[in-house]
């Protein structure tokens, strides 16, 4: 009998791929998205130093954690965005994680971009 192929096994060998291609610095860091079935993660991280510079997810007090998983999605976004301003950075480079830029993701991605991240 063939087995079906795990989806998240193929997302991390998506991921392990991408993140061969990428890499983030203190000028222009790595925008790193995780995203559960209930909640969705924001990073922005230095990997030359290893560092996290900001964060954000559903499950900070400041994000609203109501409504559609994408206007959730939509929340995070801005919330990293204004992050990103805290700590001087106007420009990252997007790692998607080896998801689809599609759906939650988009709206993360949009959202960070209507509120002034440049990627």
């Amino acid at each position: 009998m063939i087995s079906k192929p795990d989806k998240n096994k193929l997302r991390l060998k998506r991921h392990k791929r991408i993140r061969g291609k990428i890499s983030g610095t203190a000028e222009r860091p790595r925008l790193s998205i995780f995203r559960s079935n209930k909640n969705i993660y924001a990073q922005i991280i230095d990997d030359v130093a290893g560092v996290t510079l900001a964060s954000a997810s559903t499950l900070d007090k400041s994000v609203s954690a109501e409504g559609t998983k994408l206007e959730q999605a939509q929340a995070v976004g801005k919330a990293i965005a204004e992050a990103a301003k805290k700590n001087n950075i106007s420009t990252v480079v997007f790692d998607r994680s080896g998801y689809l830029y599609h759906g939650r993701i988009q709206a993360l991605a949009d959202a960070a971009r209507e509120n002034g991240l440049e990627f």
